[in-house]
């Protein structure tokens, strides 16, 4: 087994802190002075990690909240984004955190991070969006009932334990149903083009993956727009959005959305096969652009 496989096999360990919103799961890697914020979208929690090497690399401490319903932060913890916004304010201060360098929203977790950035400017000063939910309606309405069976509070654990079963016992076929469902391509082309050290660590992260009631709060929550293109047009800092016209999950039509509705936004058009954009070819050339936006300056736009 590879050193990358045998690393992202393992599941970081969190935290919870007790704050008055509500109990809240996290993971702090403290590494520099600088510490970037990172809400990911569905499916994934704080003891999972995806693309953080690149701010790591950058030599920045990183803080992961597990968003509502997913890992060990009750549903209940912070009803909407804005007010999931908040409690990301209240755990920054019961950290000693006082500024984060940026705020970065990952698919799903897009609409939270624009909240934190329009409620918290003091605290934040970059927001980045990676494969990001927009202000527009999501998912489509076949997805939105597909899911809701098979994400349910019942089901939710049969069906995550057979695609765990999956992943292991028939990577190949595991890999074409999870990643069919995330391209425009055509998910045998894809599959067979993934280089052999990303295609470990997709088996490893998906082998991981859950939705505890995250994902169908996440439905319910971002099938309306009022309050994320509300939240957008307060955005104050700068905003780096990332994005690829193969992805299935999250149209390309979202990124032009946000850029559209952020008043300070540069759109960053990745050619990646799928929404996973970290496994792109060209991710170094993204992650480059990442490094220098987080060095830019002024932090905040007028």
């Amino acid at each position: 087994m590879s050193n990358a496989r045998r690393h992202n096999l393992d599941e970081h360990p969190t935290e919870v802190a007790e704050l008055a919103a509500g109990r809240v799961e996290y993971r702090f890697d403290r590494r520099g002075p600088a510490t970037v914020m990172v809400l990911y979208g569905g499916h994934l929690r704080a003891g999972l990690s995806l693309g953080e090497e690149v701010f790591t690399e950058a030599g920045c401490s990183v803080l992961v909240p597990s968003r509502p319903g997913y890992g060990r932060t009750p549903v209940s913890t912070g009803e909407s984004a804005a007010g999931f916004a908040d409690v990301t304010a209240a755990l920054c201060a019961h950290l000693g955190i006082t500024e984060v360098a940026a705020v970065v929203g990952v698919s799903g977790g897009g609409p939270t991070a624009v909240a934190v950035a329009a409620h918290h400017p003091a605290l934040v000063q970059r927001l980045i969006l990676q494969s990001a939910v927009g202000p527009l309606p999501w998912p489509d309405r076949r997805t939105r009932l597909g899911a809701r069976i098979v994400f349910a509070p019942h089901t939710e654990r049969v069906s995550w334990t057979l695609v765990h079963s999956l992943v292991r016992y028939a990577p190949d076929v595991g890999l074409r149903m999870l990643l069919r469902d995330l391209t425009l391509l055509p998910v045998r082309d894809v599959v067979a083009g993934l280089r052999p050290e990303d295609r470990e660590r997709l088996l490893a992260l998906f082998s991981r993956m859950r939705s505890g009631r995250g994902f169908t709060r996440d439905l319910k929550e971002l099938a309306t727009t009022g309050d994320l293109l509300g939240d957008a047009g307060r955005v104050s800092q700068p905003a780096l959005v990332i994005a690829t016209r193969q992805d299935a999950a999250v149209r390309f039509v979202h990124a032009r959305a946000l850029a559209a509705a952020l008043p300070h936004t540069e759109l960053l058009e990745s050619r990646a096969d799928s929404h996973l954009v970290w496994f792109g070819e060209d991710w170094p050339r993204i992650s480059e652009r990442i490094h220098a936006f987080l060095a830019e300056g002024p932090s905040r736009t007028s």
